[in-house]
């Protein structure tokens, strides 16, 4: 199940990043993943660019119900920011299970591409997921973010023109199975778009079904 979260950033969030990112020094992305034989892009490499960037881009995610219904964060590795040049792209991967924090280890439950780049500015570079059934391809909008399940598989396609700019994170969720995950936030939707329509009684009862699944599946 994916979620496309539009407008996660705000405005003073997007100026804010969009002056780190024109300001910081990026260098390859192997360095961070030196036996990697398909990574070929470009990652900050400055330490307070990155605790800002990181900072504002979390910070954008807690706040957002969307993704919090979505994904029942538990810790957030703080995301980094990535860039790929003309040429440059990620071939066909898994995420890893675990990523290393300061925090300490984050199991990747979730991933989320932040955009950081208006679509109409490069060419090519579609985050690409590949499933049984078909293929799905996503290339939002400056300060949108797509959330998707870590398990995927999936892979930046090639920038034929100009420059993809993203934030990356993997997030660790309450509800580690997919499936239940999926449940939940299907719950909670129902629970949010007819909720006004119920009997209080009825509202109630689906409110007791949600925790008691959430309080039976989730992880504190």
């Amino acid at each position: 199940m994916f979620k496309m979260i539009y407008g996660l950033l705000n405005g003073q969030d997007i100026k804010e990043l969009r002056e780190i990112i024109e300001t910081a020094t990026f260098v390859d992305g192997k360095i961070s993943n030196p036996h990697s034989l398909v990574k070929n892009n470009l990652h900050l490499n400055d330490e307070k660019a990155y605790e800002r960037s990181s900072t504002i881009m979390s910070n954008a995610l807690v706040r957002n119900e969307e993704f919090r219904n979505f994904a029942f964060p538990r810790k957030i590795a703080p995301p980094l920011i990535t860039r790929y040049e003309k040429g440059m792209h990620y071939g066909l991967h898994p995420d890893m299970a675990f990523m290393q924090s300061v925090d300490g280890p984050v199991r990747s439950d979730v991933s989320c591409t932040i955009f950081l780049a208006d679509p109409s500015t490069y060419e090519g570079g579609s985050l690409h997921v590949k499933q049984a059934d078909g293929h799905m391809r996503f290339k939002g909008e400056l300060g949108s973010a797509i959330v998707y399940p870590s398990t995927t598989l999936h892979e930046v396609e090639e920038v034929t023109k100009g420059e993809r700019i993203v934030g990356i994170t993997f997030i660790e969720s309450q509800v580690a199975d997919p499936a239940k995950r999926e449940i939940l936030h299907e719950l909670n939707d129902v629970a949010a778009l007819e909720g006004a329509n119920m009997s209080a009684d009825n509202f109630t009862r689906i409110q007791t079904v949600q925790q008691n699944l959430f309080r039976r599946w989730g992880e504190c």
